[in-house]
């Protein structure tokens, strides 16, 4: 399903999270919301649907929430490989240049994904968000150097305040590339369950 519009709250408190989704999706016919946990104890409510619901349901979330909301992001126009890419689908690469943006939080996470693909010609390969990130958000783009270094420029400016760190990498190694394309967790490369 194609979404014309996305909105995200961050709340620092899961009963706060729990109460403004519940007001979000009271206010305003919202076509999809997906609420949970995730470490280190925040609480999401991610609404998607036609831009003047979103953004009231946003709007009713801010409210309620208020000194609860950690962080928080509207997108009117969310680029398609970013509904793709919070589904959990990840591209597969091992060739040109790697980019690499870390936010503390999910909402600058997404909004710097969002600005990259918009604003170059590059993959996005994932969007990781929170869980095993201890509440961080990351971002890896994929193209030619020139196009991955404007979509980290691009994005990591978005970021400002939220951003722990950018990074591009020319010609990451190969034996790289199996590590970034698998899940991301150490644990995992061994078997091991997660921690």
């Amino acid at each position: 399903m194609d979404f014309p519009a996305l909105a995200l709250l961050e709340f620092n408190s899961i009963a706060a999270g729990i109460e403004a989704g519940d007001a979000m999706v009271k206010r305003a016919p919202v076509s999809k919301i997906q609420a949970g946990t995730v470490q280190p104890g925040h609480y999401l409510v991610l609404v998607a649907g036609n831009v003047a619901s979103v953004e009231e349901a946003f709007a009713a979330g801010k409210e309620v929430g208020q000194t609860a909301v950690r962080d928080t992001l509207f997108l009117p126009n969310v680029h398609p490989d970013v509904i793709t890419a919070l589904g959990g689908q990840r591209q597969m690469a091992q060739e040109d240049a790697l980019g690499i943006i870390e936010t503390i939080t999910v909402a600058s996470a997404i909004l710097a994904a969002d600005a990259g693909v918009k604003g170059a010609e590059v993959s996005l390969l994932q969007l990781r968000l929170a869980d095993g990130l201890g509440g961080k958000g990351l971002v890896y783009f994929h193209g030619l150097l020139a196009d991955v270094e404007t979509a980290v420029d691009l994005s990591a400016r978005l970021a400002q305040n939220q951003l722990v760190r950018q990074m591009v990498i020319p010609q990451l190694h190969t034996e790289m590339w199996e590590n970034v394309n698998g899940y991301g967790r150490f644990g995992q490369h061994f078997g091991w369950e997660s921690m």
